[in-house]
């Protein structure tokens, strides 16, 4: 008797938040970056970058 257990692969890829064109994470608000270029202080509100293989523990399946 051979028994098989299938596993689901929870990755970004295949998760509902992922905004593969860009390469984000849209489970969240978009996040503020603060930096600097030259003598000026620049903000930006950016999503997290992710890639198709990193994983959270929310993910949603598409």
């Amino acid at each position: 008797m051979t028994t098989e257990t299938a596993t689901a692969t929870k990755t970004c890829a295949s998760c509902v938040h992922f905004n593969a064109s860009a390469s984000e994470c849209r489970r969240r608000a978009p996040q503020t970056v603060v930096f600097q270029v030259e003598a000026d202080v620049k903000f930006e509100s950016r999503f997290p970058a992710v890639t198709a293989e990193d994983w959270c523990g929310e993910y949603t399946a598409k």
